[in-house]
């Protein structure tokens, strides 16, 4: 039996992003691949816009500064999740003060968490975003502290990792994709795979 996805065996492709995350959930698809990073990448987006629609924005923004770099036999993937809660998004913490404001103010409620992906070769583009609702129990200070000094959430939007301690003691529901949480909604990433024509 052939891989479902072997229409892609012509083409290189490539993970525009350094998160172990995404590389762990590219690899168990099954997908080989390589990764390629532009430095001192411009993520501003304009402050008018809805903050639903901001990481499509940014997934494409990447891909427009990736496109002059692409070969006719390359296939790249840019994502970028935002983390929202009470219509704001939350970047990733500055320092640990900013880490413990962040989930203090996730605690007990539910936010969302929004990636936006986008698929191109020379001749596709293709794009889309996934969202999910995650649940947070209260969290006491001390739970906070904790997972703070021990895992030093400072590299992730909304201050932590649903993988993480905290997502086993601390979410209590959930909608939507797991793995978009983690930074890559991995089966429609996969339906849209599907698509590229080769």
């Amino acid at each position: 039996m052939s891989f479902p996805l072997s229409h892609l065996d012509n083409y290189k492709i490539i993970l525009a992003s350094q998160s172990p995350r995404r590389k762990e959930l590219l690899s168990n698809m099954g997908l080989k691949f390589e990764v390629r990073v532009i430095k001192n990448l411009d993520e501003s987006y304009p402050p008018d816009l809805d903050v639903l629609q901001v990481a499509e924005f940014l997934a494409n923004k990447k891909a427009e500064a990736y496109k002059p770099t692409l070969n006719a036999n390359e296939l790249i993937i840019t994502a970028d999740t935002v983390v929202i809660c009470d219509g704001n998004i939350l970047e990733k913490p500055e320092n640990r003060q900013d880490a413990f404001r962040m989930i203090h103010n996730l605690s007990g409620k539910t936010h969302q968490v929004i990636t936006g992906v986008s698929v191109q070769t020379k001749k596709q583009h293709l794009c889309f975003s996934s969202e999910t609702n995650v649940c947070f129990d209260k969290l006491s200070t001390e739970e906070i502290n904790y997972y703070i000094e021990h895992y030093k959430p400072y590299d992730k939007a909304g201050a932590y990792g649903i993988q993480e301690w905290i997502g086993h003691i601390g979410v209590c529901g959930i909608e939507g994709s797991y793995f978009n949480v983690m930074g890559l909604p991995v089966q429609k990433l996969y339906q849209t795979l599907k698509e590229i024509k080769h």
